[in-house]
């Protein structure tokens, strides 16, 4: 089998990128369906999303700023998934993650430390917190059997519950009644986008997009190294093939899930520096909104490659701005439709995913010099 083929025929660029991009085509088909079936052109509403999410700097810029959240989230699935391990917690490790940031800017902020100082700081602080949540589920999978599934989802209600705790008892700001930490320092800030405008001599109304795109982005290349090229990650990828294999091999495969749940957990637990370091820079109740569920959907559509992640974090953060700006336009397309294709792409590329192969492989298959002289 030619490195250039999956092990059924299927050149590897066509299951990639022309299968993702047949999913694609195939779910915005049914979603113009949904769309003509309440009565609205369904070529002039997606025309809007498509302007929406890209058609001007401000759009591109809320577009940018919700994919890099899904960054995150999309990575934290996927190193989980390489070891075999699905893991549905990363809202929950996004959400204690969060808090780890949020101590972090809270703390230095009012010791004036600048946005620079606390940066490394925070990422080290949200990555601990994430891992912790995420190293507990892994330990019960690994050791004592318990189904990572339930344990995640349950490590996810535990969260909300820790921050609601939090938020309306020790770290809400006195005299107020929103359960919300006090505001953080301004020095503590990551610079946005009409920060670095400003900077180049350009005025721009305040955008949410920040510098932990450029984290994300470091974190994506990280994760192409350490599953790709790294001998660690060779066993992550092993004990997710074969687990029994694995450990006949030599392999700790117990170790390496519980190391690999604890890098997932890291990677989640940076929500928190684009969500409240970088715009709303107070620790706040629900500031996640659902990355850490979308990051799953994320993941499935980038094959768990950093690459594919990141172009399908893209394509769900322009589903996001796209809707919203959609169902502003449009008073008979509500916010809930918006989740219906948001849920269609995500059918599509992620139960459905492999509906368009066997054809593409019949179609793209290479023929085999003998077949062709059977048929001669």
């Amino acid at each position: 089998m030619s490195a250039s083929t999956n092990s059924d025929g299927l050149p590897r660029w066509a299951g990639l990128v022309l299968l993702p991009a047949i999913n694609l085509g195939a779910a915005l088909v049914v979603s113009s369906l949904v769309i003509l079936a309440i009565g609205e052109d369904p070529f002039t509403a997606l025309a809007y999303m498509v302007k929406g999410a890209v058609g001007s700097g401000t759009g591109l810029s809320y577009t940018l700023y919700y994919a890099t959240s899904l960054i995150f989230t999309g990575l934290a699935v996927a190193v989980a998934n390489h070891a075999g391990l699905f893991n549905i917690g990363g809202e929950g490790q996004a959400y204690v993650g969060g808090l780890g940031t949020g101590l972090v800017c809270l703390v230095l902020g009012g010791w004036g430390w600048p946005w620079y100082g606390v940066l490394p700081v925070a990422v080290l602080a949200g990555a601990l917190f994430g891992a912790v949540w995420g190293v507990i589920p892994g330990y019960i999978q690994a050791y004592h059997g318990g189904h990572i599934v339930i344990t995640t989802i349950m490590f996810n209600f535990l969260a909300s519950a820790l921050m609601v705790y939090l938020l309306a008892g020790p770290l809400i700001e006195g005299g107020q009644m929103a359960p919300e930490s006090k505001e953080f320092a301004a020095s503590v800030g990551l610079p946005a986008v009409k920060d670095i405008a400003a900077a180049l001599g350009y005025r721009t109304s305040t955008l949410p997009l920040n510098l932990s795109l450029v984290v994300a982005l470091l974190c994506a290349v990280g994760v192409w190294f350490l599953i790709w090229h790294t001998r660690w990650g060779f066993q992550v990828r092993t004990v997710g093939a074969n687990d029994a294999a694995a450990r006949y091999a030599g392999i700790n495969a117990r170790t390496t899930m519980v190391v690999a749940m604890a890098i997932s957990g890291a990677l989640a637990g940076l929500v928190g520096i684009n969500e409240l370091e970088g715009v709303q820079h107070r620790v706040t109740l629900n500031f996640q909104a659902g990355m850490g569920f979308t990051g799953i959907a994320v993941a499935l559509m980038g094959r768990g490659h950093p690459l594919g992640i990141v172009l399908s974090s893209l394509l769900f953060g322009a589903l996001y701005q796209g809707g919203a700006e959609l169902s502003f336009e449009y008073n008979e397309i509500s916010p809930r439709l918006v989740v219906v294709i948001q849920g269609v792409v995500i059918l599509f590329s992620g139960a459905l995913e492999h509906m368009f192969r066997p054809a593409l492989v019949r179609l793209l298959k290479p023929k085999s010099p003998a077949g062709a002289g059977q048929r001669a």
